[in-house]
């Protein structure tokens, strides 16, 4: 049982106390079960942070997405089909991993249990990536990807934000998460269709009123990037709003039915 004040304890006192915890009452991994071998905030085992499945070095030079069959001519960029018709908003996208196994548990865990520290174990990994491309260094301001009010006093936070708000401090840039907001929320239906995820997010963000975004490169924070139908709609409303650029940073990218649904039809 929690300790009644425990709430009201220091960010730095509370962290200690939860070290402590680990030491004395070691705990089971929270994806497999194993018991942990080490005294750890974070509640996962190495084995299961180590079974997660980086992407590819070959991916699509602008969403990122795998494209190991693909090889791009001598002095030509490696695009996928809905790249090569400068399709999304966005700039750039980059994952940390592959949305499978247990990087999809892991994803839920942080999504409806409020996992901090593996929020902050994702920051790192994403800090990583954004080593390794330059335009993401370049960035102004890290903004999360917001959810629709009822959505987030539901659930009481935003998972993106405990993803986007260490990251801005591995970076050294200010997190915003007032800037954008959700205007309609998602639909009831659990599993949506490709079109039903393009329409659903059409035209569903916005800048918030009064928010200063002219001239800024946005780098905008999210958990899974799927068919990137949301990272778009999110692009789009910043770049209307007067955004110099968004790219956009993810910790898992699914790599299967992820092209847009006028690209996919196309593609047949």
């Amino acid at each position: 049982m929690n300790h009644p004040r425990r709430g009201k304890l220091p960010g730095w006192l509370a962290e200690l106390c939860d070290g402590f915890a680990a030491v004395l009452f070691p705990a089971p991994c929270r994806l497999c079960g194993e018991l942990l071998a080490r005294a750890a905030l974070l509640p996962l085992c190495d084995a299961c942070l180590e079974s997660f499945l980086p992407l590819p070095a070959k991916v699509c030079e602008v969403c990122g997405l795998p494209l190991e069959a693909l090889a791009a001519a001598e002095g030509e960029s490696l695009l996928c089909s809905a790249c090569r018709e400068d399709f999304f908003n966005f700039e750039r996208a980059r994952s940390y991993a592959v949305y499978d196994g247990a990087l999809v548990r892991a994803v839920i865990l942080l999504k409806y249990q409020q996992l901090a520290p593996l929020g902050k174990w994702f920051a790192a990994r994403l800090a990583e990536v954004a080593g390794r491309n330059g335009e993401f260094l370049a960035a102004d301001v890290v903004v999360p990807v917001p959810l629709h009010r009822e959505r987030q006093r539901q659930r009481g936070y935003n998972q993106a934000e405990l993803i986007a708000g260490p990251l801005a401090r591995h970076l050294r840039l200010p997190c915003r998460s007032v800037l954008l907001v959700r205007t309609r929320p998602r639909p009831d239906k659990l599993h949506l269709t490709l079109e039903e995820r393009w329409s659903s997010v059409r035209g569903a963000f916005a800048a918030r009123p009064g928010s200063q975004v002219d001239n800024r490169r946005v780098l905008l924070v999210d958990d899974v990037m799927t068919t990137g139908a949301t990272l778009d709609a999110c692009a789009k409303a910043l770049l209307d709003a007067g955004a110099k650029s968004v790219v956009c940073l993810t910790v898992a990218r699914a790599t299967s039915h992820t092209q847009p649904p006028r690209i996919a039809e196309v593609a047949r």
